[in-house]
């Protein structure tokens, strides 16, 4: 038994793990050491600066949603679906030829996205956090 297209595709899911999971352990890694240092700082009785009391809330700030974020999440999420919709039309007229009917199910499936984006571009305008 050959176990190379066992290897290759353990090889393809590690890649898609690692890819995934490796900003986050390391952005959780770098926060746990800033939190260690500002933990050893305060029981030595020494006072923080402002500057390091801004970066470690930048990046709170940063998750916040904001109305631009909200309308643009929802501009790509529309515009994904009318690509898909405008690729199931496509189809459409290509399997006339062919014999197939494959747009339903593409349709169907554009239909997710739009929602999604109508969805945001709904928040955005209800959402009160200007920026």
């Amino acid at each position: 038994m050959d176990a190379t297209p066992i290897f290759v595709v353990f090889i393809i899911f590690s890649s898609i793990v690692a890819v995934i999971v490796g900003p986050s352990f390391l952005k959780n890694r770098e926060r746990r050491e800033m939190q260690l240092t500002v933990r050893h700082a305060v029981d030595k009785g020494q006072t923080l600066p402002p500057e390091l009391i801004d970066a470690m809330t930048k990046d709170v700030e940063k998750g916040l949603p904001s109305r631009t974020k909200d309308i643009r999440k929802g501009v790509l999420s529309l515009a994904t679906g009318f690509g898909i919709a405008g690729f199931a039309l496509a189809v459409d007229n290509a399997s006339r030829d062919w014999g197939g009917n494959g747009e339903g199910a593409l349709l169907g499936l554009a239909c997710i996205p739009v929602a999604i984006g109508v969805a945001f571009i709904i928040l955005g305008i209800f959402n009160p956090n200007k920026a």
